[in-house]
C-alpha cells in the first residue's frame, strides 16, 4: 500500500495507549479505523474525537466468538481489513512463579497470545480473498530476554513472536504482509503498572526514560508501507536509531 486513505485499519486495545495513538495516526492519513477494546466508552469517545472515519467495536480480544463477531461488523461497515494492528495486551499480575496466580497467569496467554491468533484467524480468509493485507504485532523484547516476575509476558511474547514467523511463511505468497515491532518501553498505563511493581530493572525506569506511544503509531504507519518490506517474517525495533532515522522520528 503506497497511500493508506481509503484504507480500513484495525487496531485492537485501541482505548488507550499505542492502541489509541495508532487509530488516530491511522485516521489522520485517511483510513478507515475500527476501534476493538473491552473499554466500550473509552472507544467510542475517541470514535467520536476522530470522526466519521472511526467505528468503535467492543470485543475481548480473549474470546473468540467476540472477535469473530467483531471483524463482521467492521466488513460489513467497510466491506474489507486491509491492516491489523495486533496491539492488545496486559501484564498484570506480574507475579514471581511461585506465588503466580493460576487464572491470571492463564489470562495474559489469553489475550496477549491467543488474542493475536484469533484477530489474525479472524481476518485471514478476507485478507486472502482480496490477495492483500498487511498484520502488524506489538512484541517486546520480552520475546528473548527473560525478566524477573514477567514468565507469563515474556512467554507469550515469545509466543507472538513465533506466530508471526509462522504467519509469514504460510501465507507471504498469498499477498499477505506479516511483521512484529518491538518498540521498547513506551509511555503508557502499562508502565505505571511496572513501576508499581517494583519488580526488576524495569521497573526503576523514570517516565521519561520511556518513549511516547506516537512514535510506535508512526512506525506502524510506515510498517503498513512497501517500503518497510526488507522486514517480512521479522520484528523491527524501535530501539535501533537506524529504524528512527528511516521512519523520520530522529534526524
Amino acid at each position: 500500500m503506497t497511500d493508506i486513505a481509503g484504507k480500513t485499519v484495525v487496531v485492537t486495545g485501541a482505548s488507550r495507549g499505542i492502541g489509541e495513538a495508532a487509530a488516530r495516526a491511522f485516521a489522520d492519513r485517511g483510513a478507515n479505523v475500527a476501534l476493538l477494546a473491552r473499554s466500550t466508552r473509552e472507544i467510542e469517545r475517541i470514535a467520536v474525537e476522530i470522526g466519521a472515519s472511526a467505528l468503535a467495536v467492543p470485543c475481548d480480544v480473549a474470546e473468540w466468538g467476540q472477535v469473530d463477531k467483531a471483524i463482521k461488523r467492521v466488513l460489513n461497515a467497510y466491506g474489507r481489513v486491509d491492516v491489523l494492528v495486533n496491539n492488545a495486551g496486559i501484564i498484570e499480575p506480574i507475579s514471581a512463579l511461585a506465588t503466580s496466580d493460576p487464572a491470571g497467569w492463564g489470562k495474559v496467554i489469553d489475550v496477549n497470545l491467543k488474542g493475536v491468533y484469533h484477530m489474525a484467524r479472524a481476518v485471514l480468509p478476507h485478507m486472502k480473498k482480496a490477495r492483500e493485507g498487511t498484520i502488524l504485532t506489538i512484541s517486546s523484547g520480552a520475546a528473548h530476554h527473560p525478566m524477573e516476575g514477567w514468565a507469563h509476558y515474556c512467554a507469550s511474547k515469545a509466543g507472538v513472536h513465533m506466530l508471526n514467523k509462522c504467519l509469514h511463511k504460510e501465507e507471504a505468497g498469498r499477498g499477505i504482509r506479516a511483521i512484529g515491532l518491538s518498540p521498547g518501553t513506551v509511555a503508557t498505563e502499562m508502565q505505571r503498572e511496572i513501576k508499581a511493581s517494583g519488580v526488576n530493572p524495569v521497573a526503576a525506569l523514570e517516565w521519561s526514560d520511556h518513549i511516547p506511544p506516537e512514535w510506535v503509531a508512526r512506525a506502524l504507519v510506515w510498517m503498513s508501507s512497501p517500503d518497510a518490506d526488507d522486514f517480512l517474517g521479522e520484528e523491527i525495533s524501535l530501539r535501533d536509531e537506524a529504524i528512527l532515522t528511516r521512519i523520520g522520528i530522529v534526524k
